[in-house]
This record gives structure tokens, C-alpha cells and sequence, in this order.
């Protein structure tokens, strides 16, 4: 299996990693050894250290070796759904219809135009009617990688491969490899998929319900069980302070396991935990907590003012309080305003990207605000390219930055 993380607003396809995922049962016998010499080697360094995705020691997003794509991926481990289940609440349960890939004439015409006559020929059998599979040689993400990776690599052989990738991806369920046939695990965001909305009304009805029952509330007490056989162990092990990255599809069981435990959380203003907002304010993040404009994973905050013309100008009237039209570009005040308010936040720590810091200063920082990224994580081949463009000795002669920011940080208490 490869690690990765569920479908979300930044990578629709969700993420592959491409690492394996750790073998927690193993770990278990030896004491966590391996997690415990670790940590007392960092502990030379440093005093506190960050847990990348901490909601992977409840259970982490499994894609297995054949696909490529995270939306083919599950919750390792999860209660998953028995053949019973189905039966018990009333759906009519067809399994090679749920877990095979749905391929009628709509779909390809759908996903491929003209040329899905061309992608049945070569790609497809037919079984009748409106009614197609893919070939056993197509049959995974992986082998279809491997067949245009050795073809001319132009718009319509990368069009053809990922709309095969989204053929694959077109059903509803995965057999859950313990037991096949007998217990499965739901595709995430099946209502995105045609499979799902060329079934009836009431099939789809009662599938949904199940599909929200097995993603946000079965799960929730056997997760936190799972966080509960690692983290405290984990944590006895060193005396550095730990904040845990908590973003993403949180399990409701994860705040109060790092409360009980001490965990900072992570508060990122564009990411709120509340869903009824669109955005969090950094004066109300908890004092056990780390607030930050942005992450290596995100664009910085100049780099997000340009993405998004309407949700800006929301930012801009509702959280910076400006009355009219927002600049079309992020303005050294406006980058200024929104570092003070994370200064100002009551949490212990408040962190930046240094982009962030020197985005106040016109004569500081880079002129095109998209090369301040450091990481797209729903691309596993990019790369971390990003490098300060000034010396160390020249931010040391920019006074005028210098004295701006010290006199913010004094301001704050910080």
C-alpha cells in the first residue's frame, strides 16, 4: 500500500505519496523502538518538532500499488462494510455493478468526445449493449501509467491516459482485501462519480446513508482507539513539545485525543474546523495550538490573493474589515495586516513561512508571488524548488523590514 490523503479542495483526485504506510502492529511489539531512538536524536536539536499529518497514527489514507490516483484509495484500518449490511437495510446489492468500473456509451462520451470510438477499440470489450470493461491489460491505473509511458508524450495521449484513470476510478466500491466479496470499503465521494448517479433515486438515497454512516460514524471510536495504542507512547518518549498537523477530514475524535494529551493543533486561517465558516480567525484559536497564515503545502499569502477573485474579496470586507473592492493583487499593507492578526493571536505559538514575513516589504520580495511555493502535494512529482532569494547579509541591511517586524512581534506580547 501507499500512503496518501483523501480527495479535498486542494487536490480533487486526492494524494499519492508514493511511500509505503508503516506497520503499526510491528512497531507495537518492539516498544515503538523505532519511533523512540528517533525522537532522542532529535531531541539534541531540537525542543519541539511537528507531526506531518498526525491524523495518519488514527488510521491512514491506503492506496494500493496498482493505481496511481488517491481517489482509489481507503481508511487503513476501517470497519468495513459486511454483504449483511446491505441486505439488512433494504439495497439491493449487485457487487459487479458497485465494484467494477461503470463504462456505458454516455460515460465515454462524456470523458473522451469523438475519440471514444478509438479508446472502445483499443482499450475496451464489449458485452452487449451500451455495457463495456476495460481489457485485462488496462484493468489497473498502474499498467495504463506503464503503456503511455512508453508512447510520445503529447495533449492527447495525456488526455487518453487520465481519462482512462477516470474509468478506473468510476465505481463505488473496493472489496476490502481481509475478505473479498464478502466486506467492502466505499470509494470516497461517490456522488461525484456517474456510477452513482445513473442508479434510482432510492438506491442512491440509501447507499448515501450508508456511505456517511461508514466515513463519519462507525469509525470514530475505533480510530481514536488506534491514536490511543500509539501517541501516548510516543509522547512519553521525549520531553520536546509536540504540535500535531491536524488538517484535512478530521475524525470528531482527534481534538479531544490531542487535548488529552497536550498536542498543539495546527490553525491555518484558510482551512477552518468549523464548516460553517469559510475562514478562521487566528484571535480565536485555542492557547494549545500553533496558528499560521499558510504551510509549505499551500500557496503563500500573496500567491492564495490571486487565486481567488470572489473568495479575496470576502477575505478583504469580513475578516480584514476594508470596505470596497479588493486590490486584484496582495499589497504589502494587506500582507502586514494579516501577519499581525496571527501576532495577535492568543495561541502559544504563532509560526510563518518566511515568504509570508517578507511579502510586507515591496523591496523584499519577489516580484511573481506563485514562485513562493514550496510544495503541491497533489503532485508527487514536484519539486520542493523553492530558494531565498536574498542573502542572509542583505536581509541584514534591510532595516526598514527589520524595524517593522520587530515592532510588530513587541507589540503583540510575542
Amino acid at each position: 500500500m501507499q500512503a496518501g490523503a483523501p480527495p479535498d479542495a486542494f487536490a480533487v483526485k486526492g494524494q499519492n505519496w508514493g511511500f509505503p504506510t508503516y506497520n503499526w502492529p510491528r512497531m507495537k511489539r518492539n516498544g515503538f523502538a523505532w519511533w523512540r531512538q528517533r525522537f532522542e536524536q532529535m531531541s539534541f536539536y531540537f525542543d519541539a518538532f511537528r507531526i506531518d499529518h498526525i491524523l495518519g497514527f488514527f488510521r491512514i489514507w491506503s492506496v494500493p500499488s496498482h493505481e496511481v490516483e488517491g481517489i482509489m484509495g481507503y481508511f487503513v484500518p476501517a470497519i468495513p462494510v459486511h454483504l449483511d449490511e446491505f441486505r439488512r437495510r433494504g439495497i439491493r446489492f449487485d457487487r459487479d455493478r458497485y465494484t467494477t468500473p461503470y463504462i456505458t456509451d454516455g460515460v465515454l462520451r462524456q470523458l473522451f468526445g469523438t475519440e471514444d470510438q478509438a479508446v472502445k477499440i483499443g482499450f475496451l470489450d464489449s458485452h452487449g449493449p451500451r455495457n463495456y470493461s476495460l481489457k485485462p491489460q488496462f484493468a489497473t491505473q498502474r499498467q495504463v501509467e506503464r503503456y503511455f509511458a512508453a508512447l510520445k508524450a503529447n495533449d492527447y495521449n495525456n488526455t487518453i491516459k487520465h481519462g482512462l484513470y477516470d474509468l478506473i476510478s468510476n465505481v463505488l466500491l473496493f472489496d476490502a482485501p481481509e475478505s473479498p466479496a464478502q466486506q467492502f470499503h466505499f470509494r470516497f465521494a461517490i456522488e461525484s462519480t456517474s456510477s452513482f448517479r445513473d442508479l434510482d433515486a432510492r438506491t442512491q438515497s440509501q447507499l448515501k446513508d450508508l456511505y456517511v454512516d461508514y466515513f463519519f460514524r462507525r469509525q470514530d471510536e475505533f480510530w481514536k482507539k488506534q491514536a490511543l495504542e500509539k501517541l501516548p507512547a510516543l509522547k512519553r518518549a521525549t520531553n520536546m513539545l509536540v504540535c500535531g498537523e491536524d488538517l484535512g477530514l478530521v475524525p470528531a475524535c482527534v481534538p479531544d485525543v490531542m487535548r488529552g494529551l497536550g498536542l498543539l493543533s495546527l490553525e491555518i486561517q484558510r482551512m477552518p474546523k468549523d464548516m460553517n465558516r469559510e475562514f478562521s480567525r487566528p484571535k480565536d484559536a485555542p492557547y494549545l495550538s500553533v496558528v499560521s497564515p499558510s504551510t509549505h503545502d499551500m500557496s503563500t499569502i500573496r500567491g492564495w490573493w490571486e487565486e481567488d477573485a470572489a473568495r479575496t474579496q470576502r477575505f478583504f470586507k469580513q475578516e480584514l474589515g476594508e470596505p470596497g473592492i479588493a486590490p486584484r493583487t496582495c499589497e504589502p499593507w494587506i500582507n502586514q495586516a494579516v501577519v499581525v492578526q496571527h501576532l495577535a493571536s492568543p495561541a502559544i505559538w504563532s509560526i510563518f513561512q518566511l515568504q509570508d514575513l517578507l511579502g510586507m516589504d515591496e523591496h523584499l520580495r519577489r516580484k511573481n508571488p506563485h514562485e513562493e511555493r514550496i510544495n503541491v502535494p497533489a503532485d508527487s512529482k514536484h519539486y520542493w524548488r523553492y530558494r531565498m532569494h536574498v542573502s542572509l547579509e542583505q536581509l541584514l541591511q534591510a532595516h526598514s523590514f527589520n524595524d517593522q517586524l520587530k515592532t510588530s512581534i513587541h507589540a503583540s506580547g510575542r
